[in-house]
């Protein structure tokens, strides 16, 4: 699972979260030497006529989230030049409406303020200004439950990701979010999403060009935690932006944003020709016993990115 994948050192935003290039180069290195990458339609076509043996050994998929133009500037043609395919999933309404996800505006906010602390002073002043409006907690409620160290990040970056993600009222979020950003980063979203996200022509031009390309939802939003009528009609509207950019309605994968997914949300993807789900839950697919809509994935961060790596415990488990 890949998201940003850019030069930082050359970026006007080195403190973003990615993946180097150089990095990328070299994991694909390592992925060649102990892996045999498959293309998403190998996979649908495996999984649908239960032909597991199809397979090379050791199969792997490579997945590029949020449809970011590094998928398109500096994954594609590294790709390419390997003859290597891989998954991308664009979020349709950056392609068509040059919106900035809310979670990408947190990410580049948190890149553009060293101090994470001035950052949590902003939105405790905005929750206070707005907290009759929107009833919320006090200061300490909100830090004791959600201020904890993460995977990856600090207990004050996985405070605020939280907080602005899912914690505090979806309305009172836009407003802090967009505050933030405009003061932060620029308050010209159109042209920052046009230099963000893929186009149109580009995710065509890389489907035509042996990529697979899925679904990531046509707004980003948390399909497990939305009223039924709004997850239905965000399906709907993703499944039309798949049929608009050429690719295949009968048999799709979709790739959950922020990893969310539930039962029912399963039974509309099926309605819908969605054939492999894509999840964050961190491990090694079994598809003889996995279920295809909630399959498991490994992070960039859990492969080693030297080429001459000896195999991590990942690859192991994939070797013996």
């Amino acid at each position: 699972m890949y998201h940003y994948v850019r030069d930082l050192r050359r970026s006007r935003y080195p403190d973003i979260k990615a993946l180097e290039t150089d990095y990328f180069r070299a994991q694909i290195a390592y992925i060649k030497k102990y892996y045999n990458v498959i293309s998403g339609e190998e996979l649908l076509t495996v999984i649908e006529c239960c032909e597991f043996d199809a397979l090379p050994p050791r199969p792997l998929l490579l997945t590029f989230d949020d449809g970011y133009i590094d998928h398109y500037m500096n994954v594609f043609p590294i790709l390419s030049r390997e003859k290597l395919p891989g998954c991308f999933f664009p979020v349709a309404k950056c392609t068509l409406e040059n919106r900035v996800l809310d979670v990408n505006k947190i990410h580049f906010i948190l890149a553009s303020v060293s101090d994470k602390n001035i950052i949590i002073e902003d939105i405790f002043r905005l929750i206070d200004n707005n907290g009759k409006l929107f009833q919320t907690k006090n200061r300490d409620d909100y830090w004791d439950r959600l201020a904890i160290n993460g995977r990856y990040d600090s207990k004050e970056i996985i405070f605020i990701k939280h907080l602005l993600q899912r914690e505090l009222p979806e309305e009172l979020r836009l407003i802090i979010v967009n505050y933030l950003f405009n003061k932060y980063v620029t308050s010209d979203e159109e042209s920052f999403a046009r230099e963000l996200y893929m186009n149109e022509s580009q995710i065509i031009s890389m489907r035509e060009n042996g990529m697979c390309i899925g679904s990531h939802g046509y707004s980003h939003c948390w399909l497990n935690a939305v009223d039924p009528r709004v997850r239905d009609s965000e399906i709907e509207t993703a499944v039309q932006f798949l049929k608009r950019i050429g690719v295949r309605t009968d048999r799709w994968i979709m790739c959950y944003p922020h990893g969310g997914y539930d039962e029912s949300l399963l039974l509309v993807l099926r309605n819908h020709g969605c054939k492999i789900g894509l999840t964050t839950n961190v491990g090694i697919v079994d598809l003889q016993r996995d279920n295809y809509l909630t399959l498991p994935r490994l992070n960039t961060n859990d492969l080693p990115k030297q080429i001459d790596a000896l195999p991590n415990e990942w690859t192991r488990q994939i070797l013996m």
